[in-house]
């Protein structure tokens, strides 16, 4: 499976102060957006689901799942470095 390597990782503070985790693929952003975001709910959140998917199914580049990624960051107003 491709896992969709972005060429700018984005690096974001987690749910827990001051900790701050690197995501450098849809593969990764796809893991972290289903099993660790404060979020359960949110438009910015689904979209990003889905394009990461699509990413994953290579049916998108992985530079729409990163672009995502950071709009569900600032749906959720998690930091982002």
């Amino acid at each position: 499976m491709e896992t969709g390597r972005w060429n700018d990782p984005i690096t974001f503070e987690t749910h827990k102060l001051g900790a701050y985790l690197t995501i450098s693929s849809t593969a990764e952003a796809a893991r972290v957006l289903l099993d660790h975001w404060p979020l359960k709910h949110g438009k910015a959140l689904k979209r990003a689901k889905a394009a990461c998917l699509a990413v994953l199914q290579g049916s998108e580049n992985p530079e729409t799942a990163r672009k995502a990624f950071l709009r569900a960051a600032a749906e959720a107003d998690v930091f982002v470095r």
